[in-house]
């Protein structure tokens, strides 16, 4: 059976990131399942980890006044969830449910953070991979956005 460490060397979201940075975070990670519409994380709560999606489907949510619960981005395998360990005040931004059963790798913000402070490049690798991901994901919320209130007169979106 393959440790963590090992098991993270094919996982794309970290693949920015050093063998020797692998195989710190790997101490700060264990392996978890969700049933399907079980939470994995809910918005302003304490962002105590972030997740490697190994199987299956995560939807971030947004509660809408007088319209519930709206997906915001549904995640897939091998991307990363949540940000907010990383950044004070360390509060989850969206509500985060499993879409049918789904493996993870979680892992704990308050070691990672830990990592970090003894080892800066670390830090700075898992800033850097995290930056990206949020550049990621904000250009894609722009062309959803588009895509829903369309252009208007002028040219301008």
């Amino acid at each position: 059976m393959q440790t963590i460490a090992e098991l993270l060397t094919d996982v794309p979201a970290l693949a920015a990131l050093s063998p020797e940075h692998r195989d710190t975070i790997a101490g700060c990670a264990r392996n978890r399942v969700f049933r399907d519409g079980e939470e994995v994380m809910r918005a302003g709560e304490p962002a105590d980890t972030f997740h490697v999606i190994r199987e299956g489907a995560v939807a971030l949510e947004t509660f809408v006044p007088q319209g519930g619960p709206v997906i915001v981005e549904t995640l897939h395998d091998g991307e990363l969830l949540g940000w907010s360990w990383l950044v004070p005040p360390y509060r989850v931004a969206f509500d985060c449910r499993a879409v049918g059963t789904t493996h993870t790798f979680e892992f704990d913000g308050a070691c990672l953070r830990g990592k970090c402070d003894a080892d800066p490049a670390l830090g700075y690798d898992l800033l850097k991979l995290v930056a990206g991901v949020m550049l990621e994901r904000l250009q894609g919320t722009r062309l959803r956005l588009l895509d829903v209130y369309g252009r208007t007169t002028g040219g301008r979106a």
